[in-house]
């Protein structure tokens, strides 16, 4: 297979590592917000050429995004979108979660990735996120979000300000996600109505996915 270009590799840092050391030694960067400056980094490259590999390393096999989705052509004009996130010691090891089904009730996808050392909250908004990003992906013109933090609905629905420096550029990001949507609609939930969404979150930190 050809080489990598730094490109690739930045973006595959974007998207797969955890970076915790680097979110640990910059003190309020998310990891959400890291991927995004490496992006941005990736794209400002765009125009150079391929890198080669240092002689006799190998280029590596890029790896599949963690999302379990359930094979279809047709696009998903609607969705449901049940989002979650945890953190065992908040701050400390955190994972975003979501679940999109369709409006016969079919899942479409799971979806999990590992944060690093993140609050809780922060691990809500980046589940909200990878929920958000996906059901763009496969043509959703309107969303329901299901969520069951209150403050996360409540920030995102402007009934709360959003005051951590912290969670700011998550909130601006899930608002710009959302307004690129037709149609939105908002839900807070209990628990036992997001245990899925919740068991990916947690599923996430177990496997680092």
């Amino acid at each position: 297979m050809p080489a990598p270009s730094i490109i690739d590799i930045l973006r595959h840092i974007a998207r797969e590592e955890p970076l915790q050391g680097t979110v640990r030694e910059f003190r309020g960067l998310t990891r959400e917000h890291l991927g995004q400056l490496i992006e941005e980094a990736a794209q400002r490259l765009a125009g150079a050429p391929p890198a080669a590999p240092p002689p006799g390393v190998s280029a590596p096999e890029p790896a599949a995004p963690r999302a379990e989705t359930a094979p279809a052509a047709e696009s998903h004009p609607r969705l449901r979108v049940y989002s979650d996130g945890a953190a065992r010691g908040n701050p400390g090891p955190a994972g975003a979660g979501a679940v999109l089904v369709d409006p016969t009730g079919n899942v479409v996808a799971r979806l999990g990735r590992f944060l690093g050392t993140q609050t809780n909250n922060c691990a809500e908004y980046m589940g909200l996120l990878l929920g958000l990003k996906h059901a763009q992906s496969l043509g959703a013109r309107e969303v329901d979000v299901y969520a069951d933090s209150e403050l996360l609905i409540r920030q995102l629905g402007g009934r709360y300000q959003v005051k951590s420096p912290t969670l700011r550029p998550l909130y601006e990001e899930a608002q710009k996600l959302l307004k690129g949507f037709t149609k939105v609609k908002l839900h807070h939930v209990p628990r036992a109505q997001n245990a899925e969404a919740d068991a990916m979150s947690n599923r996430a930190i177990d496997e680092r996915m």
